[in-house]
């Protein structure tokens, strides 16, 4: 099967799902080998979803679209990717911030979206 595929399939389930090497790093975005050392032997792990926000930009749109946030967030396991960061202003969004993520549904299509960690309600 195509890792790409297999990632979708697990948002579409609600699970956020990123590679392990065995006895080894995380890999993502999905893929058929370890980038650094061509492992191909690679397992799916639950993330556990916490993350950094490293870098955010906000992507102005005409009005009446609201604006949103564009950012790359270092996940816990050490790999990076990039996602909106929802339950705050797009402003609000800062370097460093600590974030968790949460699969949702949006256009018939499951995607990762992470909210700020503490004191905000996204359930």
């Amino acid at each position: 099967m195509f890792p790409k595929k297999e990632f979708f399939e697990f948002l579409a389930e609600g699970r956020f799902m990123i590679q392990r090497r065995s006895g080894g790093g995380y890999v993502y975005p999905p893929r058929v080998a370890e980038p650094r050392t061509g492992a191909t032997e690679l397992q799916w792990v639950e993330a556990s979803g916490l993350g950094t926000v490293y870098s955010t930009t906000v992507i102005r749109q005409k009005p009446p679209a609201p604006n949103y946030n564009l950012a790359l967030i270092d996940l816990a396991e050490g790999v990076r990717m990039m996602a909106r960061v929802e339950g705050v202003a797009p402003e609000a969004v800062k370097i460093g911030m600590a974030v968790k993520a949460k699969v949702v549904r949006e256009n018939d299509q499951a995607l990762v979206v992470f909210f700020p960690a503490g004191g905000i309600n996204h359930e």
